[in-house]
């Protein structure tokens, strides 16, 4: 791809989030603010978002050292709050082709939102990718950075209804990709089975149970199916682009 096609590419990626910049940043802010009343630094708390870059990890982490919690606890809590993204490494990893050398950095800036808008997408570039993830890495760690700085002059992003933009936002993601009945199925399927875990399992062990029995369950009720030779045809294709 030449630097042309590769700039576009970035900047319809780093556009295609903007939307859901609503929701991300109000609770960066949020973020900000626990771990200053949790006794960090703004360096701690700017290191956290650029390194950890993860919201509901990066929450637990500072409420965890607020307690005085020992440093393994923090490391596995962490680890079983952002395990699903192996799911959705491995679903992107079948569509975006990328080389050995962008997996890896690909992989580092992957976010929830970020594989909702990816996976929704038709463009498949590098580029691409890294525009959607940048532009969430970009927003959150300013609006950290401003949060440490204004302090409790924020309010509580849930009390500002803001917490209901992202389950909209990834179900404004799924509907177009639910066109069959058995792909309704299966996600209704999976919604459902995610509920009922989340009630009872930690962090995000509900999430990558849910990606695994959709996945098995989708598999179950399209036996037989013959594959689809148009996917290979326009996989091929995007690679010889």
């Amino acid at each position: 791809m030449d630097a042309d096609g590769t700039v576009g590419g970035f900047r319809r990626g780093f556009w295609a989030l903007a939307p859901l910049w609503l929701g991300v940043i109000p609770f960066a802010l949020a973020f900000a603010v626990t771990a200053r009343a949790a006794g960090l630094s703004l360096l701690e708390t700017q290191a956290l978002s650029v390194f950890v870059f993860a919201g509901a990890a990066q929450f637990s982490a500072v409420g965890l050292i607020a307690v005085g919690a020992a440093g393994l606890e923090i490391v596995l809590t962490t680890f079983l709050l952002n395990v699903r993204h192996l799911l959705y490494g491995l679903s992107l990893g079948r569509v975006f082709h990328l080389t050995r050398r962008e997996r890896p950095v690909a992989a580092f800036f992957l976010t929830d939102e970020a594989f909702g808008v990816a996976a929704a997408a038709r463009e498949r570039s590098f580029a691409f990718l890294m525009g959607i993830e940048l532009s969430l890495f970009l927003m959150w760690n300013l609006a950290t950075f401003s949060g440490f700085l204004l302090g409790a002059t924020i309010p509580d992003p849930a009390k500002l209804g803001v917490d209901l933009i992202f389950p909209l936002a990834f179900v404004a993601l799924l509907v177009p990709l639910v066109r069959t009945r058995v792909e309704l199925v299966v996600a209704v399927g999976a919604g459902a089975l995610a509920y009922g875990l989340q009630q009872s399992l930690p962090g995000g062990l509900p999430i990558l149970i849910t990606g695994v029995a959709g996945s098995l369950l989708g598999a179950f009720l399209t036996r037989g199916t013959p594959a689809d030779p148009a996917i290979d045809a326009e996989a091929a294709a995007r690679e010889v682009a």
